[in-house]
């Protein structure tokens, strides 16, 4: 029964507080999830003479990371960079390297300075994502000379561009993640 007086009174921000629950499976699964499809943009339609899909699997890896710290553990390189490894192109083992290497400077970083604000995260974000992209191009097993890095340009910025969006988007699956829903039994 709703108060008469106060009808607000058994709510909050997540909704109301009588028979409900945060989800473990949305807790912990939309991440996850969400890495993964990002992973799987390579099976996008896109014919283009040089590389300019960003690869938004590792852009969503590193956004929740930098924006939610505790919640992918170090391990999560392994699993998450296998998957992107085999719809990604690139030898499989170097998106698990690069994947966990990542996760590990962050952690790292976390430890010296525990708090940044949107603009540091985007910047280190930008530097993490120029590492991977020049290191993937380098372990590619393609003969790579020094005016091609030029064509990763392109690719580059247009991932410069979309991390603010994704960025957004990961808040927006944050809030999701943290819903309370009804309890059964």
């Amino acid at each position: 029964m709703i108060d008469p007086i106060n009808p607000r009174a058994r709510r909050d921000a997540f909704g109301t507080k009588i028979n409900r629950d945060h989800s473990r499976l949305l807790a912990f699964g939309i991440p996850w999830l969400s890495i993964l499809l990002g992973s799987l943009t390579p099976l996008l339609p896109i014919i283009a003479p040089a590389p300019v899909m960003p690869p938004l699997g590792y852009v969503m890896m590193v956004t929740w990371r930098l924006q939610r710290p505790g919640l992918l553990p170090l391990w999560a390189g392994l699993p998450l960079g296998a998957f992107d490894d085999l719809f990604s192109g690139q030898p499989f083992g170097s998106g698990i390297l690069l994947f966990s290497f990542t996760l590990i400077a962050i952690e790292l970083l976390d430890i010296r300075f525990p708090w940044r604000g949107f603009w540091q995260d985007w910047m280190l974000g930008a530097a993490l994502l120029a590492a991977y992209l020049v290191i993937a191009a380098l372990v590619s097993g393609a003969e790579i000379q020094l005016r091609q890095f030029g064509a990763l340009l392109p690719q580059f910025l247009l991932s410069l561009i979309a991390y603010p969006i994704l960025a957004r988007m990961v808040s927006l699956l944050d809030r999701l993640r943290l819903l309370r829903i009804r309890r059964l039994g």
